[in-house]
């Protein structure tokens, strides 16, 4: 079986692995306790995107991307304290990347009914 693409899928997945490099150059900047949130939370919008393409229902599948647009949410968070602490490397490229995923989320949540 091939996998149709799917844009959020493939741009969470993609932001994951951005989330995973960026957090590594934390650690190596002894930035743990930031790493670690914005390990867990940036890797979780994909994680709980891709479960919701197995959801039970429409209900159960609206409910997966709330979860994913909060951890979204949360991500850009860590991401804006990276951006204006003096002492963290900062990734626009990541910050424009969250802005997109927590639009296309929210689309995604206000069409499913």
């Amino acid at each position: 079986m091939i996998d149709k693409p799917n844009l959020i899928v493939d741009l969470t997945f993609s932001f994951s692995l951005k989330v995973i490099q960026f957090t590594e150059e934390l650690e190596s900047k002894r930035k743990f306790n930031v790493a670690n949130q914005l390990f867990r939370c940036g890797t979780s919008i994909g994680a709980n995107v891709r479960e919701a393409q197995g959801a039970d229902s429409k209900v159960d599948f609206r409910h997966k991307c709330k979860i994913a647009y909060k951890e979204a949410e949360e991500t850009k968070y860590w991401l804006s304290l990276c951006k204006h602490a003096e002492s963290y490397p900062y990734e626009e490229e990541m910050y424009n990347d969250i802005q997109s995923i927590i639009k296309i989320l929210g689309k995604i949540i206000s069409s499913t009914h």
